[in-house]
C-alpha cells in the first residue's frame, strides 16, 4: 500500500459540533426521544403532538428536531422541516408535496383550450391551476390524500420567531388540524424567551397545553458513557482518566461535549487512543471557540438590565445571594426577582435549593467578567 493511502484508512472524527448535525449518541435525551417517538405509532391521544422545546443556544434544539424528523420517516409519516420565516407556509406546503410524491397520484390537469382544422392548425393545450387560494385548504387536501394511505405529517419548526406573522397562521391552523383530525404533528423548538412570548399570545394560548421539554444540561454519568461510546463508534480508545477530564471540561453542555471531543479527537491525530494530554488541548481550544460560537450571540440577544445582573453575579466565584445583588445594583428585591426569572428562562442561570444565583452555562461567568472589563476600558 503507498504512503498516500492510509489516509483513506485514517478514522473520521465522530463528534459533530456542526449546527444541527445528529450526533451519533443524544446524550441525556433519550427518555425525551423515547417518548416522543410514540406519537407516531398513535397519535390521535398523544400529548406529545404538539411539542415545544426549549433551550439556550447550544442546548441541541436543532439536531433534535433532525433526529425526530428521521424517526417519523422510518415510521412511514413524511416530514417538512423549517426555520422560522416569513415564507415558511409555503416551504411547508412544498416540503410537504415533494416529500409525498410517492404517495399521491397526480391527475395531469391539461385541458383543450382550441381545436383547429387539419391544415389550419392542431390542437392547443393549457394548465390550470386548481390550488385552493388559502394554505389551510390547501394542507387539508394534502392531509386528506395522505389519510387514505395511512400516513401522517411532522412539521418541524426551529428558532420559532413569535413577532412572525406566519408563525401565528401555522399555530391557529395546526389547532384547526387537531380538531379535524387530521393526521399532524407539530414539533417547534426555541430560545425561552420566544417560546415564552408565543405562547402568550392570544390567537397561540392553546400552546399552554401543548407538551413542553427543557433541554437543560446533560448529568455527568451520560455525559461520561457517551462520550466513550462516540470515540468507540470512530474507532479509538479513551482511558479513565481523559474520560473524567472531558466530562468535567463539558459541564453538561451539550454543544461543548461536541466541541470538546471533535477537539480532543484531532489533538490525538493517529493514535488509537485519545489521552488526558489530549482531552487537555481539545478542552482548551474548545472553551476559546464557545466564546464566538455560541456565547456572543447569548449576549447579544441580552437587556441591558440582564447585562448588569450578571456582571454583578460574576464578582462572585460560586453562588451569587440576592442581597449581594441588591446592594451591586442598588435595586429592590423586586428588580432581583424579575431579572432572575428572565435569566433563569433563557437557561443562563439557574436557582439553588436555597435561594441563591449561579450561572448555567460553563464558562459563561468567565465570559461576563471579560465583556465588563472590555466595557470598562472604553
Amino acid at each position: 500500500m503507498q504512503a498516500s493511502d492510509t489516509s483513506i484508512l485514517k478514522p473520521s472524527n465522530p463528534f459533530t459540533p456542526i449546527f444541527g448535525k445528529v450526533p451519533p449518541y443524544f446524550a441525556g435525551r433519550e427518555s425525551i426521544i423515547d417518548e416522543i417517538s410514540s406519537v407516531f405509532q398513535d397519535p390521535d391521544n398523544n400529548p406529545d403532538r404538539c411539542t415545544l422545546f426549549v433551550g439556550a443556544h447550544g442546548t441541541g434544539k436543532t439536531a433534535l428536531l433532525t433526529h425526530l424528523g428521521r424517526i417519523a420517516e422510518a415510521s412511514g409519516w413524511i416530514c417538512a422541516d423549517v426555520t422560522a420565516s416569513n415564507d415558511m407556509l409555503e416551504e411547508i406546503r412544498a416540503q410537504a408535496e415533494r416529500a409525498a410524491q410517492h404517495l399521491i397520484y397526480k391527475e395531469d390537469q391539461r385541458t383543450i383550450t382550441g381545436l383547429n382544422i387539419a391544415g389550419i392548425g392542431g390542437i392547443s393545450w393549457s394548465k390550470e391551476n386548481h390550488r385552493p387560494e388559502t394554505w389551510r385548504i390547501t394542507m387539508s387536501d394534502l392531509l386528506e390524500k395522505l389519510s387514505e394511505m395511512h400516513c401522517g405529517l411532522l412539521i418541524t419548526v426551529d428558532e420559532v420567531d413569535p413577532d412572525l406573522e406566519a408563525m401565528e397562521r401555522l399555530v391557529t391552523t395546526y389547532q384547526h388540524f387537531v380538531r379535524e383530525d387530521r393526521k399532524v404533528a407539530l414539533f417547534m423548538a426555541g430560545l425561552p424567551h420566544r417560546i415564552n412570548s408565543l405562547v402568550s399570545g392570544d390567537s397561540t394560548s392553546f400552546l399552554r397545553r401543548a407538551a413542553r421539554y427543557q433541554l437543560g444540561s446533560i448529568p455527568r454519568y451520560e455525559v461520561v458513557e457517551a462520550f466513550r461510546l462516540t470515540v468507540e463508534s470512530g474507532g479509538k480508545t479513551i482511558d479513565d482518566g481523559a474520560l473524567a477530564y472531558a466530562a468535567d471540561a463539558i459541564e453538561g453542555f451539550p454543544y461543548l461535549f461536541q466541541l470538546v471531543g471533535y477537539r480532543s479527537w484531532n489533538a490525538s491525530s493517529d493514535h488509537g487512543a485519545i489521552s488526558l494530554e489530549h482531552v487537555q488541548q481539545g478542552a482548551k481550544l474548545a472553551r476559546e471557540e464557545l466564546a464566538t460560537r455560541i456565547f456572543d450571540a447569548t449576549y447579544s440577544e441580552l437587556s441591558e438590565h440582564d447585562k448588569a445582573f450578571l456582571i454583578a453575579m460574576s464578582e462572585d466565584e460560586a453562588q451569587s445571594k440576592r442581597s449581594d445583588l441588591m446592594q451591586r445594583l442598588q435595586k429592590p428585591s423586586s428588580h432581583i426577582t424579575v431579572y432572575k426569572k428572565r435569566l433563569i428562562e433563557q437557561g443562563i442561570i439557574e436557582e439553588t435549593p436555597g435561594g441563591a444565583f449561579r450561572f448555567a452555562l460553563p464558562g459563561f461567568k468567565e465570559y461576563i467578567r471579560g465583556q465588563a472589563r472590555d466595557e470598562a476600558s472604553d
